[in-house]
C-alpha cells in the first residue's frame, strides 16, 4: 500500500485516520466529558503485543530508552501533526516520559498516554471556542499576509496568544477557500465553517477509550518499521472488507492529509477507475447521496466515517467535491460515481496493441497491462478447470498477440501495489526456462526460495516491463527477476521498495490460549473474558515476519527496482515510497542463488538511452508533462498561502494560463484543436501523462528491438 500505494490500507492508513480522528476534534464548550481511561482489555493487548514483537518480528528491535524517545515523539506527533493545539509548557510537561515509555509498556501501564490525550482533549476544547468565536466578525482580505498551513516541523506555539494568531490565519484562509471555490455569501460560508467546526467539536467529547490506545499502540508498532501495526476490532472489521474486494463503493483507496480525505489510490476496475473522474492525490471535501442529495462537508472528519458515508449498496448513487490533485487555489469539482462491486474480472490483465513507425521499421508492441496479481482462490479450491488467475489470464493474451505477430511485449505493471506472491513466481516463469525467482528470509533467518519449475517458455522474443512508484511487492519480485535474468528492459521510475512480509494476528486467539495454558476452568473463563464477546475483542496485530530478496543477493526493500531506463516522474520519491518512513527496514544483501542469464544481451541499453535523452529534451509531450510535474512540485513544497485575495486569484490564474499555453502546444502537436479558458477537459492530466508515459516506452522498447536487429545483423555478415 502506495504511498500515492500503500498507498492503501496499511498500518502507516490506519494510524493516519485515527491521528486525524484525535488531532483536530474540538468542543464548542469549555466543559469537559469524563476522562477517556484504558480499559483492562487494553492491557491484555498490550501484553500479547509486546510479546509477540519481542519473540517474532523480523527486526530484533529492543524495548529501551531509545525506542521509547521514538514512541514518544510519535505519539505527541499523531495528536498534534500541525502543532498547533499543544503550546511549549503543555510539551515540557510531557518530557518526563520521553524515557520511559518503555518501562510503562513492559508493564502494560497505558497511564501516561491517557495522561498526554486528556490534557490534548482540554487544549482541542479551548482551541474550539476561539475558532467559533471568530466567526462573529468580519474578515479583511486586503492585507499582504499569509498562513501558514503545514506546521510540521515549526516550533511550538509559546503560549496561549500565539495559539490564538495561527488559529486566526486557520479560520481565516478556512473562509478564503470556500469564498474562492464558489461559496459568495457570507452568509453561506460561515454557516459552512460553523457546521464544520461544531461537528468536530462533537467528535471531540465523542473520542473513545480505543481511540487512544489503538492511536498510542501504533505509536510504539510504527516506531519499529511502517508495515506493523494494531487493527482494533473495528477497524479490523474494515481491513476484512477491503481484502475481499467485494467492497461496494467507489474503488478507491484513502487516506488523510492535513484536514482534508485525500484519494491514495485507484483500484482498477471500482467505478472511480472506470468513470475517468477521481484520480490520486484527489481530496474529497464534500460527500452527497444520489444525485440530489444535500452534500455534506467532510473535512475534518475521521477517515472511517467518510468511508462509511462514500460505501453504500451496488447501484446507487454517490457524489463528491473534490479539489483536484489537492491544488491550492484550485476550483472544486463536482463529481457523481454509481456505486457497485469491485469484481475480479475487472482487475484482469488486459491487452492492446500499439504500432510505432513507419515502413520497415514499423513494429507492433503487445501492451499487457496487469492491475494487480490476483487468483481465485475459492474457485481453485473446489476444482474449477477455469478459475482466474494472473498468469492464466496472461497466458491466453500472450498466445493472441503471437497470432497477430507482435515484435515486442510490454508488461504494464504501474500502480500495481502487488498481490499473490505464488502468481508473481508463476509469472515470471511464462518468460525463462525454469529457476529460483525469489528468495525469502525469515524471523530466524532462515531462508526458502520460490522457484519455477515448468521448463516451457510462453514468450520469447523482445521484453520490456514497464513500473513506476506505485508499483510494490509482488511487482517488484517479477520485475527484479526479469532484470535479473537479464529477460527483458524495465522502463520506468525506481518502484515503492516494500520487500517485506506480513501477517495477520488474530489477539483474542493468543489471550484465550494463555488462559486456557494457566488452566482456567470454563465458567471462570467466561467471567474473564466477559458476556458480551465483542466488547472484549481484542483486536488484530499486523506483523512482519520476513522480507524478500531477489536471485541475485539483493533486496527489494527501501531502494525498489531501479529501471534500466529511466523515465520522469510527475511525483517524485522523496515522500513516496518505502525510503520515505524514517524507521524502514534497510537495503540488505544475501549471497545469491544460482540461476542462468538469459541469451538476450542488453549492451544496446546506452544508444537507447541515448535516444530516450533525445527526445525528452524535443518532445511537446514531455514538454507538457515536465510543466505538470513542475506545477505539482511546487505545491508540494508550499508550505503557506497568501491570505490576501488579490494574490490568490493571480496566481491562480497565472498557473492555470501556464497550462493552458502548455496544452495546447501538446494539442497542436498531435493534430487536435486547442482548447480556451475554463473548457471542460475531455481527458484528465493524470491520464493525459500516463499515455505519454506509456508511449515513450513503447518507443523504447521499438528501438530495443531495432538496435537487437542490427546487431545481429552484423554478426551474420561476419
Amino acid at each position: 500500500m502506495n504511498t500515492k500505494q500503500l498507498k492503501s490500507f496499511s498500518g502507516r492508513a490506519i494510524l493516519m485516520s485515527i491521528m486525524f480522528a484525535c488531532g483536530f476534534l474540538i468542543s464548542i464548550t469549555n466543559v469537559m466529558s469524563a476522562k477517556l481511561q484504558p480499559l483492562q482489555k487494553h492491557r491484555d493487548s498490550t501484553k500479547i503485543i509486546v510479546d509477540l514483537i519481542g519473540k517474532n518480528h523480523y527486526r530484533k528491535k529492543p524495548l529501551n530508552n531509545d525506542l521509547s524517545a521514538t514512541i514518544f515523539k510519535r505519539f505527541l506527533e499523531n495528536m498534534d501533526p500541525n502543532r498547533n493545539i499543544f503550546h511549549a509548557k503543555d510539551v515540557r510537561s510531557f518530557e518526563q516520559y520521553r524515557w520511559k515509555l518503555d518501562d510503562y509498556l513492559k508493564k502494560a501501564d497505558l497511564s501516561p498516554a491517557y495522561e498526554m490525550y486528556n490534557l490534548f482533549r482540554k487544549r482541542v476544547d479551548e482551541r474550539a471556542a476561539y475558532a467559533l468565536s471568530l466567526l462573529n466578525q468580519p474578515f479583511k482580505f486586503n492585507v499582504d499576509e499569509s498562513y501558514q498551513f503545514d506546521r510540521s516541523e515549526a516550533p511550538w506555539a509559546k503560549n496561549k496568544a500565539n495559539l490564538d494568531k495561527l488559529w486566526y490565519k486557520r479560520v481565516k484562509n478556512d473562509y478564503l477557500s470556500l469564498k474562492l471555490s464558489g461559496k459568495k455569501s457570507d452568509k453561506e460560508i460561515r454557516k459552512t465553517l460553523r457546521k464544520r467546526y461544531e461537528r468536530l467539536a462533537r467528535r471531540n467529547q465523542q473520542s473513545k477509550s480505543e481511540d487512544v490506545y489503538q492511536l498510542f499502540i501504533n505509536a510504539y508498532t510504527l516506531s519499529i518499521e511502517p508495515h506493523t501495526s494494531y487493527f482494533s476490532p473495528r477497524t479490523s472489521e474494515d481491513f476484512k472488507i477491503h481484502m475481499s474486494l467485494s467492497l461496494e463503493g467507489i474503488g478507491a483507496a484513502l487516506g488523510i492529509d492535513n484536514e482534508h480525505t485525500v484519494i491514495r489510490r485507484i483500484i482498477p476496475g471500482g467505478p472511480a477507475d472506470l468513470s475517468g473522474k477521481l484520480y490520486k492525490t484527489d481530496k474529497i471535501v464534500a460527500v452527497g447521496q444520489g444525485k440530489s442529495g444535500k452534500l455534506i462537508d467532510v473535512v475534518g472528519w475521521r477517515l472511517d466515517d467518510v468511508v462509511r458515508k462514500i460505501r453504500g449498496p451496488k447501484g446507487t448513487v454517490l457524489r463528491l467535491q473534490i479539489l483536484p490533485k489537492g491544488l491550492i487555489g484550485s476550483p472544486i469539482k463536482t463529481i457523481t460515481l454509481v456505486r457497485n462491486k469491485i469484481k475480479l474480472q475487472d482487475q484482469a490483465a488486459k491487452q492492446t496493441i500499439i504500432k510505432i513507425g513507419k515502413g520497415k521499421r514499423q513494429r507492433k508492441i503487445g501492451v499487457i497491462t496487469i492491475p494487480t496479481f490476483y487468483l481465485d482462490f475459492d474457485a481453485q479450491f473446489r476444482g474449477d478447470s477455469d478459475y482466474r488467475s494472473t498468469t492464466r489470464d496472461v497466458l491466453a493474451i500472450i498466445k493472441n498477440l503471437k497470432r497477430k505477430k507482435v515484435d515486442g511485449i510490454l508488461i504494464d505493471l504501474r500502480s500495481n501495489g502487488g498481490g499473490s506472491l505464488r502468481e508473481a513466481t508463476t509469472l515470471t516463469g511464462l518468460f525463462i526456462r525454469t529457476g529460483p525467482v525469489v528468495q525469502i528470509r525469515n524471523y530466524m533467518g532462515a531462508i526458502e526460495m520460490q522457484r519455477d519449475n515448468d521448463p516451457v517458455e510462453a514468450y520469447t522474443g523482445p521484453l520490456a516491463v514497464l513500473v513506476d512508484r506505485g508499483s510494490a511487492s509482488a511487482s517488484e519480485i517479477f520485475a527484479g527477476a526479469i532484470q535479473d535474468y537479464k529477460r527483458g528492459i524495465i522502463i520506468g521510475e525506481s518502484t515503492f521498495g516494500k520487500g517485506t512480509v506480513q501477517t495477520l494476528i488474530d489477539l483474542n486467539r493468543y489471550r484465550y490460549r494463555n488462559l486456557r495454558q494457566r488452566s482456567v476452568d470454563k465458567s471462570s473463563l467466561k467471567v474473564l473474558l466477559g458476556k458480551n464477546k465483542n466488547a472484549n475483542k481484542l483486536g488484530q496485530l499486523k506483523l512482519t515476519i520476513a522480507q524478500f530478496f531477489r536471485v541475485n543477493g539483493e533486496s527489494t526493500q527501501h531502494r525498489g527496482i531501479v529501471p534500466d531506463v529511466k523515465l520522469p516522474s510527475m511525483f517524485g520519491v522523496d515522500d513516496q515510497g518505502e525510503s520515505s518512513f524514517k524507521n524502514a527496514l534497510p537495503w540488505d544483501k544475501i549471497s545469491p542463488t544460482r540461476y542462468y542469464k538469459n541469451r538476450m544481451a542488453l549492451s544496446s541499453l546506452k544508444s537507447i538511452r541515448s535516444q530516450h535523452v533525445k527526445r525528452l529534451k524535443s518532445d511537446v509531450g514531455f514538454k507538457y508533462f515536465n510543466m505538470l510535474a513542475n506545477i505539482f512540485k511546487n505545491t508540494k513544497d508550499q508550505k503557506s498561502v497568501s491570505l490576501l485575495e488579490s494574490k490568490r486569484k493571480k496566481e491562480r490564474e497565472s498557473r492555470e494560463s501556464k497550462r493552458l499555453l502548455s496544452e495546447n502546444k501538446m494539442r497542436a502537436s498531435l493534430g487536435m484543436k486547442a482548447i480556451k479558458k475554463n473548457h471542460k477537459r475531455d481527458d484528465d492530466e493524470e491520464e493525459v501523462t500516463a499515455k505519454i508515459l506509456l508511449n515513450e516506452a513503447v518507443i523504447i522498447l521499438a528501438d530495443f528491438i531495432n538496435v537487437d536487429k542490427q546487431a545481429q545483423a552484423i554478426v551474420k555478415a561476419q
